[in-house]
């Protein structure tokens, strides 16, 4: 059962990454790709879809952790706790300006949603590369901070090639002077968690007992539901961007 955990934990972790570290990397490039108020919308038309969902997966890993590792999550929490309100907070300011910006017609509110899109884009990918790095370099704080910038290249990296294939012509021009194709970019994020999962003592941090097997039995259910959800969504939106949405 600690196995199955594992492999569902790292399912979910690399869903995320793939999924919602394309907004959050498309997030981060927004003054680049979007050169006025019509770019800019369509830029995050490209990714408006898909962002919530996105988050689900992220959230099924976090109550994964809870009830599965609980060992992991007081280590995290513990050695980690200031990344992890970097991370809180950058995801608070960067939904609070895509729900925001439509809310106001007026050139000067747009563009400080646009700016708290940017901001809490790159806080997430600081944060979440200075986790994935703290637990490649065995834990600690200081060793997580120093690998989170290079890690953190790799959301934007992986949002250029997203923007690649939902942009039209301009706004996907610009994404393609960066060398990335989402497919490519998609796998190294899905290997992310893996190689950092290998560092970690997993027989230390599982739970014991009915928790254990309580969590990745659910887990298990809930996943083809998830996957089902996902790729509808994501076959129904498919196509290149061609108009603004909603936000």
């Amino acid at each position: 059962m600690e196995s199955l955990a594992v492999v569902l934990l790292a399912v979910f972790a690399g869903g995320y990454l793939v999924l919602g570290g394309a907004d959050v990397g498309v997030g981060m490039l927004l003054p680049w790709l979007g050169r006025d108020q019509r770019e800019r919308r369509l830029v995050i038309a490209s990714f408006a879809p898909f962002f919530l969902g996105n988050e689900v997966w992220l959230v099924a890993a976090a109550g994964l952790v809870a009830g599965a590792f609980p060992g992991l999550e007081h280590r995290l929490l513990e050695e980690l706790f200031p990344l992890f309100v970097v991370l809180l907070i950058g995801w608070v300011v960067r939904d609070m300006g895509l729900w925001l910006r439509g809310r106001v017609d007026a050139a000067a509110w747009r563009g400080a949603c646009d700016a708290a899109v940017v901001a809490g884009s790159w806080a997430l990918a600081l944060a979440w590369g200075s986790v994935l790095g703290s637990v490649l370099a065995g834990g600690g704080l200081n060793a997580g901070s120093v690998l989170g910038l290079p890690l953190a290249a790799l959301f934007a990296w992986h949002g250029a090639g997203f923007a690649r294939w939902r942009l039209p012509a301009g706004p996907a021009e610009r994404a393609g002077r960066f060398p990335a194709r989402y497919g490519l970019s998609a796998l190294v994020m899905a290997w992310a968690p893996v190689v950092a999962g290998s560092q970690v003592p997993w027989s230390q941090v599982v739970a014991e007992g009915a928790g254990l097997t309580m969590t990745a039995v659910v887990t298990v259910a809930v996943l083809p539901l998830l996957v089902a959800s996902q790729a509808l969504v994501w076959w129904t939106f498919r196509g290149r961007v061609q108009a603004p949405s909603y936000l």
